[in-house]
């Protein structure tokens, strides 16, 4: 794995590039971009988007990969003043804060992530926090090349704490697109290590797998590996590499769940970014240094060598034994049928 020299402003970034690959029309240069939030200041993280987006193009990258919520920030040991049975007034601002950190789909910041996506030939995908009126949702976002904006993944299962600040996705916001670079789909954190939503995106044929994260453990490395080996397909994980000086210092945002407020040099989120081939290999990092762009090229005839060996939802699957069914549909909580039936009625 080489080394190359970094261009970005600000903090030094180590770009780690794999060279590797066969035949250049049917490899992909990827990127995952480990790097932390500006938190509470949306501007200045889509300024700082911009500065990675354009290295990674520099170096030939042709699909970059941001962590979860990148965009509105990962509120790592924030609990928003929650107890069971109350909230605190301090929570109740921190969360007001936070709501106005987040950014509306569609919206101006969504078509400024278009415009970078045309602007630097790239298909991006971009962990951001959706705002929904007074809900908010950990949600991806997809751009293709041509400056588009293709779609969006909600989380549909937000973890422990999490569920008191984001909403819930539904099953219409799963999508797997169709590139020139392959099928392109994405699932959030933890609920990677659902059986059954992974198993809707094998459904869909994806061909490569975005896992935005905020999971650093070396456990998750083995979900990653497992994933790839399971789908048969490329598995691109990124991860934000974060000090405690990436947060507002105390006491207007405060560690909970440490037995001491960390030191603002602490890393308080450790990365681990990596790309893993469909084989299992692991194609660039895991890196846990620092804030990098982890690329690598990946060879599309894995995909069709690993489903030699194992098609989960094709020559390895039972229907007759073992089958899933997934609701697709847009869960509304207000319908208004009156109006349908008065423009039935005008047609």
């Amino acid at each position: 794995m080489a080394l190359v020299p970094s261009l970005a402003v600000g903090s030094p970034l180590i770009a780690e590039v794999d060279m590797g690959g066969s035949d250049p029309s049917s490899t992909v240069r990827a990127t995952v971009v480990q790097a932390s939030t500006v938190f509470y200041d949306t501007p200045a993280t889509l300024d700082k988007a911009e500065r990675l987006i354009a290295e990674a193009a520099s170096y030939g990258s042709q699909l970059v990969v941001f962590p979860e919520a990148f965009i509105g920030g990962y509120p790592r040991g924030s609990t928003f003043g929650v107890a069971i049975g109350s909230r605190s007034a301090k929570g109740k601002e921190e969360f007001r804060k936070y709501h106005a950190a987040a950014i509306d789909v569609p919206g101006p910041e969504v078509d400024r992530l278009a415009a970078l996506a045309g602007k630097y030939k790239i298909f991006l995908v971009m962990g951001v926090i959706e705002r929904a009126g007074y809900t908010l949702y950990c949600t991806v976002l997809f751009f293709n090349p041509q400056g588009q904006y293709l779609g969006k993944h909600r989380k549909l299962m937000p973890t422990a704490l999490e569920r008191v600040i984001w909403g819930f996705g539904d099953g219409s916001t799963i999508p797997v697109f169709e590139t020139p670079m392959g099928k392109i789909g994405a699932l959030i954190c933890w609920e990677n290590r659902m059986p059954l939503l992974r198993t809707a995106l094998y459904g869909k044929g994806i061909e490569i797998y975005c896992a935005p994260t905020a999971d650093a453990r070396d456990v998750w490395q083995a979900s990653m590996v497992h994933i790839a080996l399971e789908g048969g397909c490329f598995v691109l994980s990124a991860n934000q590499f974060c000090r405690r000086k990436d947060y507002p210092p105390p006491p207007d945002y405060v560690f909970a769940g440490a037995e001491e407020e960390p030191s603002m040099d602490s890393v308080v989120c450790a990365g681990g970014s990596v790309i893993i081939s469909p084989s299992g290999a692991i194609l660039a990092g895991p890196n846990y240094e620092g804030e990098a762009l982890i690329s690598a090229d990946l060879d599309l005839g894995e995909i069709v060598r690993a489903k030699f060996d194992f098609d989960v939802v094709g020559h390895y699957s039972r229907p007759e034994v073992l089958s899933l069914t997934v609701k697709d549909d847009p869960q509304n909580p207000v319908s208004f049928t009156s109006a349908e039936k008065t423009e039935s009625i005008q047609k």
